[in-house]
């Protein structure tokens, strides 16, 4: 998720541990409820996700921005915040939410007529 320096890599429970676990309970909970057909719990999950992936981009860029503020002399603060890089894995992080939430919104709801014998 981030690079700093260019000497090593962190990911999400390395950034904030807690909050990566409850990122994937409620995925977990999320790909239980679709197995079990249950499209509410399904919705809220997604769209919960959703917002825990934005809540924690916005933490790592305030983290980011504010990790050298310490620093009196603005020009080594810029030097030091951009050697911080962000990585790839935020496209993916954010790929799994938006899927959810689009297969949320972009379901049908089964008709009666879905369900008649023949």
């Amino acid at each position: 998720m981030l690079r700093p320096f260019h000497l090593f890599n962190w990911n999400v429970y390395q950034l904030n541990q807690p909050f990566g676990f409850l990122l994937m309970l409620v995925g977990i909970i999320g790909i239980i409820c679709a197995v079990l057909n249950q499209s509410k719990v399904t919705k809220l999950a997604a769209f919960i996700s959703l917002a825990l992936v934005i809540l924690l981009l916005i933490a790592a860029v305030l983290k980011v921005k504010t990790s050298f503020s310490f620093i009196p002399f603005k020009g080594i603060n810029a030097f030091l915040t951009r050697q911080i890089a962000f990585k790839w894995g935020w496209y993916v992080l954010f790929a799994g939410p938006l899927l959810s939430v689009a297969g949320a919104l972009f379901t049908r709801k089964p008709q009666i007529s879905d369900y008649k014998q023949v």
